[in-house]
């Protein structure tokens, strides 16, 4: 499993521009099991990304053709964790 930090390194306005890319980005890697929630940060400088993923590299190869990526608007920290408890409604992520 892993987290993904997202950090806008450009004003919103940039940002606006690529983002109907972004979202079909997104829901690519949603309907192939790789994305399971996401979502804007609070305030509005990035957002997060939770995934599975075969391993770091194969996400780094993902993550590299999301627009955002590709336009050098944003900055990506990735996190590998295992996940070890899980609330019943998610027990399925540990089960993939």
């Amino acid at each position: 499993m892993f987290i993904v930090n997202i950090t806008y390194q450009t004003p919103l306005e940039e940002i606006e521009k690529h983002l109907e890319a972004h979202v079909a980005f997104l829901d690519k890697y949603y309907e192939a099991g790789v994305f399971l929630l996401s979502g804007r940060k609070n305030p509005r400088t990035g957002g997060v990304i939770l995934a599975r993923a075969d391993s770091q590299d194969a996400l780094q190869a993902i993550l590299a053709e999301d627009p955002f990526y590709a336009h050098a608007v944003a900055r990506y920290d990735v996190i590998e964790f295992v996940a070890t408890k899980t609330a019943e409604p998610l027990v399925y992520l540990q089960e993939s």
